[in-house]
Parts: C-alpha cells; sequence; structure tokens
C-alpha cells in the first residue's frame, strides 16, 4: 500500500470554539462534538482533520507546552476572489482573528490569512 498522509492534527483548548471555527470554513462537523476529547472528520480529499484538547494530548505525549511561532500551514482553497473576501470577512465577524486582509498575491492570487482560535495561521486563496 505504501505510506499516504491520513490525517493532520489540531491541538485545541477549546473544542467548541475550534470547531465553530472550521465549520466556517466549510468542514461538516456534527453540533454534538463540541465537548469532546477528540473528533475526527473528512476533509476533501478524504484526508482527515482531527481536534484534540490540551488535556488529552498532555495525557497521550507525557506533557505538554504551548508552542511559539508556525510551522505548518493549512490553507483553504475558495471559488473566486470575492468567495475569499466574502468568508475572510464573515470570520472576522464571527469573532475570530483576521491576521492579513484579502490582496491580490504577487503569484497571482487573491489570498487572506485568518487565525483559528488556537493562534494557528489559516490561508484562505483563490
Amino acid at each position: 500500500m505504501g505510506i499516504r498522509l491520513d490525517m493532520v492534527g489540531i491541538v485545541t483548548k477549546d473544542m467548541g470554539r475550534a470547531l465553530a471555527f472550521y465549520r466556517l470554513l466549510g468542514l461538516s462537523i456534527p453540533e454534538n462534538k463540541d465537548n469532546d476529547m477528540h473528533v475526527e472528520v473528512e476533509a476533501q480529499g478524504g484526508v482527515r482533520l482531527a481536534f484534540d484538547k490540551q488535556e488529552m494530548i498532555a495525557d497521550i505525549y507525557g506533557g505538554w507546552t504551548e508552542p511559539a511561532g508556525h510551522r505548518i500551514e493549512l490553507a483553504f482553497l475558495c471559488g473566486n476572489a470575492q468567495e475569499v473576501d466574502e468568508l475572510y470577512q464573515r470570520i472576522v465577524e464571527s469573532g475570530y482573528g483576521g491576521h492579513r486582509e484579502p490582496w491580490d498575491a504577487v503569484w497571482g492570487q487573491r489570498y487572506a490569512i485568518v487565525q483559528d482560535p488556537d493562534g494557528n495561521l489559516i490561508s484562505l486563496f483563490a
């Protein structure tokens, strides 16, 4: 079978707030999962996205240190430039952080960057 990317995991302080953010990005996450310690959903292309509460990860890893800096980027492809602008606005109006407002990038894409509730930078582009 070989090796293939199967899952991306996100550690979160507040499961409900994190899941609400990712629902805005179009992920189908049941509302009854907001208080779970671990949640998995299938993202586009069959890759799973998992969310784990910090307390659970501390048990699994044998401890937890709050990370600093940004090492991994999640990027969400939008249908067009207007959709990037509208999604950015909807996320910010929902109380989440806007890191960089939409702009026309030199590489030809409409681009914006938002922050999920745990400070992860999430790119939106078309």
